[in-house]
């Protein structure tokens, strides 16, 4: 197959993965507002790219940390949709066994070291992970995806800081969408922001449009290359918009109704599909992408619905022994 054809393939890889990531959410938000899934949920409609794009250049073995908007970056890393819904309703079968709910799905198969419920906590599993790989020569990486929240925590200098010292085969991906939570970042953050701060500890810094799956994918292959390599650590920057509330109980009624329609017209799978399709891909075949996504995300919800509750003697288990036998026999 020519160039033109190899690069085809990719975007129209990368616009299905962003489709199952659309899709996933989507069924996640219907199923929470039906009462199918206990407890919030935090999506990340609007941020497709983000995941596709920097997931589309990691291998297998490469790891991954990602935080508690992390459905994407678990799909598009390779983790299972059908065990992360079981886990989103509680199930057994669920990647935690129906414990760990929306926020802590990992799976180490396929680099996935976990989501983290801690702003700013996947940062040094991170940084850790990377030591361990260089001291085994491997030349797998690790990506660390956090939200412009995390910036202004501690773990953030004390991770870049200990990854430039050590030269460590991480790529740092600031996944800003402008808001940590309820509040507009730039009112809590000081200074020029993420890419001077991370420029002042030596760390590689660009900034980039996360709406723009293009330019994702592309900055992605240049800094995954260069950490390969062993030029050390390296950020991104990714600038893009979160068109849902914080959770799946928030209506975002604080944001100006103006504001997330001009973010819609951004939405990155849209802009992506204008590409293709200047690009010969048939309408026809897009909507079948996005069709097949959403039966695959519907079909996992059935499956969720239908999926038995884990055994009460499960609630026991993965805890931390303490050695007091005694206490367990009695309770």
């Amino acid at each position: 197959m020519s160039d033109a054809g190899d690069n085809l393939r990719r975007l129209t890889g990368l616009y299905r993965m962003m489709a199952r990531i659309r899709a996933f959410e989507e069924t996640a938000l219907a199923a929470h507002k039906a009462g199918e899934i206990p407890g919030p949920l935090h999506v990340s409609i609007g941020q497709e790219a983000v995941a596709a794009g920097i997931c589309g250049n990691l291998r297998i073995d490469d790891r991954l940390t990602s935080n508690h908007r992390g459905h994407g970056h678990a799909i598009a890393k390779g983790a299972d949709p059908r065990r992360m819904m079981l886990e989103l309703f509680g199930r057994a079968g669920g990647y935690c066994r129906g414990k760990g709910g929306s926020m802590h799905i990992a799976d180490f198969s396929v680099g996935m070291l976990g989501a983290n419920g801690v702003v700013a906590g996947g940062i040094p599993i991170a940084v850790g992970a990377a030591q361990g790989l260089k001291m085994q020569q491997s030349d797998a990486i690790v990506t660390c995806m956090f939200g412009d929240g995390a910036v202004n925590r501690g773990p953030f200098l004390e991770g870049l800081n200990w990854a430039v010292l050590y030269k460590l085969p991480v790529l740092f991906v600031c996944e800003d969408n402008g808001v940590a939570a309820f509040t507009r970042a730039d009112t809590v953050t000081a200074g020029p922001g993420v890419i001077d701060r991370a420029k002042a500890l030596g760390v590689a810094a660009i900034s980039i449009d996360g709406n723009n799956a293009l330019a994702v994918d592309d900055a992605a292959q240049v800094a995954v290359t260069a950490v390969r390599r062993g030029e050390g650590p390296h950020l991104l920057h990714v600038r893009t918009y979160r068109i849902t509330g914080h959770t799946s109980t928030d209506a975002a009624a604080w944001r100006p109704a103006e504001e997330v329609e001009e973010a819609r017209a951004r939405d990155p799978i849209a802009r992506l599909g204008a590409v293709l399709a200047e690009r010969g891909v048939e309408p026809s075949e897009l909507g079948r992408m996005i069709d097949d996504a959403r039966a695959e995300m519907a079909a996992a919800r059935g499956e969720a619905n239908a999926a038995a509750w884990p055994e009460p003697a499960v609630a026991f288990e993965d805890v931390q022994d303490t050695g007091a036998v005694a206490w367990s026999k009695s309770h």
